[in-house]
């Protein structure tokens, strides 16, 4: 389905019945890489995949896309669906969105799954780096990019011996509006932390991490777990998309954070359909 925004439109998947799961995809990337995990976990919940602004088969107006844009972005899905409350699941620039929507729609947030994310702001470098990127593909298109983040996302062992997973990616990555994705860039770099959230999070929290991701180490999310008040951290045999690289072990993890926040949710529906 199809959800009109204030200058664009978003690409939504809506399947299941059952407590209400918000699947957001990292970058740049798009709803479908969640597919394993809602085929999965649909027989006991709604799951709710989106292609943020900017990205997958969604279309938004000028960026940057900040991510309390795109957190507002998820909020009108969730009130276009008539779902008041829902776990809230990000990858990598999904948690980002999480983290966003966390802070402007607490009341709303049921539970959250983090994966493959980090919970700082970038760094000048880091952040000018992203600028740097964003005018690249603006000029250049998605192409010269696709390589470098490609070669980032999985174990080593992905590239040697699942060729078609490196080829989902690339192919998901090469679809991708130029345009969007920068516009997605720059609001990546223009983030705030989130660590000032982690004493008011009291919903259950799951924080995924691969073994061998460069990016949103073992390291940080064990920080983060240990911030968050009954936080459980789990590591996967995978790179930074353990999504596609371990698709059962990650459902396993999400279908047991919805059984938390089934049971620990107070007040309000929570079977929405």
């Amino acid at each position: 389905m199809r959800v009109t925004i204030d200058d664009g439109e978003l690409d939504v998947l809506d399947d299941g019945a059952g407590v209400a799961v918000v699947m957001l995809h990292g970058f740049p990337l798009s709803k479908e890489t969640w597919d394993a995990q809602a085929a999965l976990l649909t027989s006991s919940a709604r799951v709710v995949r989106i292609d943020l602004r900017g990205l997958g088969a969604s279309r938004g107006g000028p960026g940057p896309y900040l991510m309390e844009s795109l957190a507002s972005d998820v909020a009108a899905v969730l009130d276009a669906l008539g779902i008041e409350r829902a776990v809230i699941v990000g990858h990598s620039l999904g948690t980002y969105v999480a983290y966003a929507f966390f802070r402007m729609f607490e009341e709303r947030v049921l539970g959250l799954g983090l994966v493959s994310g980090r919970a700082d702001a970038d760094s000048p470098e880091t952040a000018a780096r992203r600028f740097a990127v964003a005018e690249r593909i603006e000029r250049d298109g998605m192409e010269p990019a696709a390589a470098d983040w490609v070669r980032q996302f999985f174990a080593p062992a992905v590239y040697r011996e699942r060729p078609e997973l490196v080829a989902l990616a690339r192919r998901i990555v090469l679809a991708t509006n130029a345009d969007g994705a920068a516009a997605v860039l720059r609001g990546m770099a223009l983030r705030v932390a989130a660590d000032d959230l982690f004493a008011h999070i009291a919903v259950p929290v799951l924080l995924v991490s691969g073994r061998f991701d460069t990016f949103a180490t073992l390291d940080h999310q064990h920080a983060v777990g240990a911030a968050i008040r009954g936080a459980r951290v789990v590591a996967l045999e995978t790179g930074h998309v353990p999504l596609l690289e371990a698709p059962e072990a990650l459902a396993a993890q999400l279908a047991r954070l919805v059984a938390e926040a089934r049971v620990t949710s107070a007040g309000g529906p929570v079977d929405q359909r």
